[in-house]
């Protein structure tokens, strides 16, 4: 059977399961569309890691911004906010990251009425692919004030806030700016959310995570070793191959394939199993 056969398979099973495990799952909690857009940016933000101790540091996040979170960032008030999140903490990003994740999107609504078109500000769509775009987008939302959470206009260099905003022309996969992208371009399909009309979906790179860096290498995408943005253009261009219009829409079933139906190369019941089995080049045989 061919690749692009068992792909569009597997992209055809994905389902509610998978998106319950997945931080994109708090995006569907909101009917809003504006209420999306934002929760999108702070969940992806803070997308690496367990997926369990994600979902739960979601959650307490949201719990707090509700109902509306975009009304909330609409409104935020820094000195509130490192009151109301004191004591935040999620791997390396403490509270003040946080806020200024959250000033940043304030800043965004004030300045454009929504991230899409503080995005597109910086977007060229003519461009193969998001790399020029993603590097103007960083390196606008990095420029930003940030003294009312900081104390200073200049971010502090102990600070881990940069993470959330990399760019490709220093390297990084940007893989959860990869992943927010996704989840706001790629048309409704009851996981992505179609929200972005203005970028083409064949523009996107593919989220490259643990998960794909393992994965794209059995299917002969990539034989780079290190998840950086060379192996994310690289992957995405094999998938290109496959489909020039949509080249990700295969992301998110290939990354549950690790996130939830037990991938990790090891374990041959698993890979017998496996939707992928027959051009698998990994794993136990």
């Amino acid at each position: 059977m061919e690749l692009k056969t068992i792909l569009d398979r597997l992209y055809e099973s994905r389902s509610p399961v998978h998106l319950a495990n997945d931080p994109l799952s708090f995006c569907h909690k909101y009917e809003d569309p504006r209420d999306r857009e934002v929760v999108g940016l702070v969940a992806s933000s803070l997308a690496y890691g367990n997926v369990k101790a994600i979902l739960a540091s979601l959650e307490s996040i949201f719990s707090r911004m509700s109902p509306s979170p975009r009304r909330y960032l609409e409104n935020f008030d820094p000195a509130e906010g490192l009151k109301m999140f004191a004591g935040f903490k999620y791997r390396f990003h403490n509270a003040r990251d946080l806020c200024a994740l959250f000033l940043a999107i304030c800043t965004m609504i004030e300045e454009a009425d929504s991230i899409q078109e503080y995005f597109l500000a910086g977007h060229d769509p003519v461009a193969p692919d998001i790399t020029s775009s993603l590097a103007e987008f960083t390196s606008s939302a990095l420029s930003l004030d940030y003294s009312p959470v900081f104390g200073s206009p200049s971010i502090p260099s102990e600070s881990y806030f940069p993470l959330f905003f990399p760019s490709p022309t220093g390297g990084s996969a940007c893989k959860r700016l990869c992943m927010y992208l996704r989840w706001m371009v790629r048309p409704s399909d009851g996981i992505d959310l179609g929200l972005w009309k203005s970028i083409s979906p064949a523009q996107l790179v593919i989220p490259v995570d643990a998960h794909i860096q393992r994965i794209s290498g059995y299917l002969g995408f990539t034989s780079r070793r290190q998840a950086d943005w060379r192996m994310a253009r690289e992957v995405t261009e094999a998938l290109r191959r496959l489909d020039p219009q949509d080249p990700v829409k295969y992301d998110f079933s290939l990354c549950h394939l690790g996130i939830s139906e037990g991938c990790d190369g090891k374990n041959k019941e698993a890979c017998l199993k496996c939707a992928i089995f027959e051009v698998c080049m990994g794993g136990p045989k």
